[in-house]
């Protein structure tokens, strides 16, 4: 901290001399109100967000559905698939026989995501299914094993389970491993059972969990990862995408029937994002739907913030099937009632008694209480065509019957993936006229885009009296440098003044991506990044999580030469928003300075005679592409300090490429 306080002294010293900028916080002209749901969390399986990141199971193909039915496994021994299993939407297994010899082995081996990591005195919980067919009692050894190891044994861990009975039933065993590892693999062998000879054993859906996970729960998320995303302290959880939601086809659309309900009988569906781009390729990028609309619900409970599923309208990706006509690809606008119907379910799922179809389901999942759904979104990135109004047609529909029987959910609609052009000039005023709650914004865009004066100002000339914006997906990409490096966060700080400048219209807002595995990423920059034993919270994440945690209550005029301060070519490279702290007299600014020198500022706060103290809160880098890393996830981070302050004018100076909060009191 004294560090930290003599480089704040030096920056102010150096800078003395050049013009200072007044800014001036109107505190006694309130604005618009900030909504708690302003800053949130966009969720899209991809990158391995759910399987192999914030889900914690450890297993690939756990179920053996993938198409390949022994993708992720080694099997050894005599093994053999059969398909007529205890679970319905899951009915392949694996039958495991003696190998014909004593000293022949019958197992498998799965090889986890990326890995199977385990951390030193660390405790995991594995589980299956199994039953002896044929009668009688076997014992599956269960090993984790570094097949790499130059050791006497490539043991690390090990434990058995007894199995015995025709029916089939849940074995449980937790153990504890000795060492820090990377790269495992989860390894069973078929043994015999006392002195008896070996028996014929079928076993499914083999699971391994760390027992610590967010909550401590059986069917949990990796704590870390669940923990950062707490710590953002997001109003708002925009679920389960994002693409996924659309699929390439119909079939392969995200359907939230098929994620709740006993884990064991979620069905396997394919992510689209498997094979969507050759360069980064994953063939067996699968989602297990075992981080369910359950789970998305409970950490929306867990993290204190507003739920917002989204559902098919009926369209699959518009990229993939550009014609609207094309058969087969989309549902015709008079087949949607099963969409529709499953719009409702999910408000009966979500907030239906326990007397109801879906209220039932949920309070057999251990929610009795109602989860309180309050926003739904319909649709994802889709758009109309000049000869057909393919999204707003469909749209009509789903609110003609949603507004009616729900009128207390508010209902959001989307402008396209474009943040300007033909789809997006087409669609904003349709959305006004179908009477839509809010509608959804994508950009992703270059620095070029962040720093054009049209976007600095976006919102300035928005309606006021139409639907109000949620920004849900948006990240600046570095041109020629797609990474997570700071001048990009710094660009999305600047963007985001306007976001409070205009409270009136902009509801909702949420970065994206949010995950990304280093080892199985298929886009960039994204929010946090991880591998199986560490994980890293890029700059974007510090943008977002100070704007969140300190969003506040109402909006605050601030100028600067009696405009608003939006890094204008008189206003040196800054830009600046104020709002209502939530305590009594507290009052946040925020100022970005995306400029190269540092600027001298004397913040007045109008109506306000004398302040007590102020807390500066600084993200700052002198090399403005550094960036964050798993070796070093602290190299970029907030710095905190206070200072005394007297009468009713805060003099400071801001670092050139810095974020700073000043909460003043």
């Amino acid at each position: 901290m004294k560090k930290f306080l003599l480089v704040c002294c030096a920056i102010a010293t150096c800078g003395i001399h050049a013009a200072t900028n007044e800014m001036v916080v109107n505190v006694g002209k309130t604005g618009a109100p900030i909504q708690k749901t302003m800053y949130g969390i966009f969720f899209e399986d991809i990158n391995y967000a759910a399987d192999g990141g914030l889900y914690a199971e450890m297993v690939k193909n756990r179920s053996f559905e993938f198409p390949q039915h022994l993708m992720g496994w080694k099997a050894f021994g005599k093994v053999e698939v059969k398909d007529d299993g205890p679970f319905e939407r899951n009915p392949h297994y694996v039958r495991l026989s003696y190998a014909g010899h004593k000293d022949k082995h019958t197992g498998l081996e799965n090889e986890g995501f990326f890995g199977i990591a385990t951390k030193k005195d660390a405790s995991y919980r594995f589980t299956v299914w199994a039953r002896c067919p044929e009668g009688g009692k076997s014992r599956i050894v269960v090993q984790v094993v570094d097949n790499a190891s130059i050791g006497e044994s490539q043991v690390m861990a090990s434990c058995k389970v007894d199995v015995e009975g025709k029916e089939w039933k849940k074995y449980t065993a937790t153990f504890t491993v000795n060492a820090t590892k990377q790269k495992q693999s989860l390894r069973l062998f078929l043994r015999r059972s006392g002195k008896n000879a070996i028996t014929t054993t079928d076993v499914e859906h083999i699971s391994l969990f760390p027992t610590d996970t967010w909550m401590g729960r059986e069917n949990g998320m990796r704590r870390d990862l669940a923990q950062a995303l707490s710590d953002l302290q997001p109003g708002v959880f925009r679920f389960p995408g994002g693409c996924i939601v659309e699929g390439t086809d119909l079939a392969t659309r995200y359907q939230w029937k098929n994620s709740v309900g006993p884990v064991e009988n979620r069905p396997l569906n394919e992510n689209r994002w498997h094979y969507t781009f050759e360069h980064r390729f994953f063939p067996d990028y699968y989602q297990s739907y075992g981080l369910g609309f359950f789970e998305f619900f409970q950490l929306c409970e867990d993290f204190g913030c507003e739920a917002l599923p989204v559902i098919s309208c009926g369209l699959s990706c518009q990229f993939q099937n550009p014609d609207p006509k094309q058969k087969g690809a989309h549902v015709p606008t008079d087949s949607l009632d099963e969409y529709i119907q499953d719009a409702l379910d999910l408000i009966e799922f979500a907030n239906g008694s326990t007397d109801t179809k879906w209220g039932k389901v949920r309070a057999d999942m251990g929610h009795p209480s109602p989860f309180g759904l309050h926003y739904l979104a319909i649709g994802n990135e889709q758009w109309d065509y000049k000869d057909n109004p393919a999204f707003t047609e469909r749209l009509k529909r789903f609110l003609d019957v949603l507004k009616k029987q729900h009128p207390e959910i508010k209902y959001i609609g989307t402008t396209g993936p474009d943040s300007e052009g033909s789809r997006f000039e087409m669609l904003q005023p349709k959305m006004k006229e179908l009477k839509a709650d809010l509608y959804d914004e994508h950009f992703y865009r270059p620095e070029s885009w962040f720093t054009d004066s049209l976007n600095r100002h976006r919102y300035d000339s928005y309606d006021r009296k139409g639907p109000k914006v949620f920004a849900g997906e948006y990240a600046c990409h570095g041109k020629g440098k797609k990474w997570n490096h700071f001048n990009a966060a710094l660009l999305e700080a600047a963007f985001m003044t306007g976001f409070e400048r205009n409270a009136d219209v902009v509801h909702m807002a949420t970065y994206a991506p949010l995950f990304a595995h280093t080892e199985g990423w298929q886009w960039r920059p994204d929010m946090i990044w991880y591998d199986n034993l560490r994980m890293m919270r890029t700059c974007s994440y510090y943008v977002q999580q100070l704007y969140s945690i300190y969003k506040g209550t109402y909006f605050l005029p601030l100028t600067m030469n009696g405009k608003a301060v939006a890094s204008d070519s008189d206003q040196n490279g800054l830009s600046a928003s104020a709002v209502k702290g939530n305590e009594k007299g507290e009052v946040i600014i925020k100022v970005v300075n995306t400029g190269k020198e540092a600027q001298p500022l004397n913040i007045r706060l109008k109506g306000i005679k004398n302040l007590k103290q102020a807390k500066v809160i600084t993200l700052h880098t002198d090399d403005a592409l550094a960036e964050n890393t798993l070796d070093a996830p602290d190299k970029i981070a907030p710095k905190e300090m206070t200072q005394e302050v007297s009468g009713n004018t805060f003099a400071t100076t801001i670092p050139a490429n810095a974020f700073c909060v000043y909460i003043l009191k």
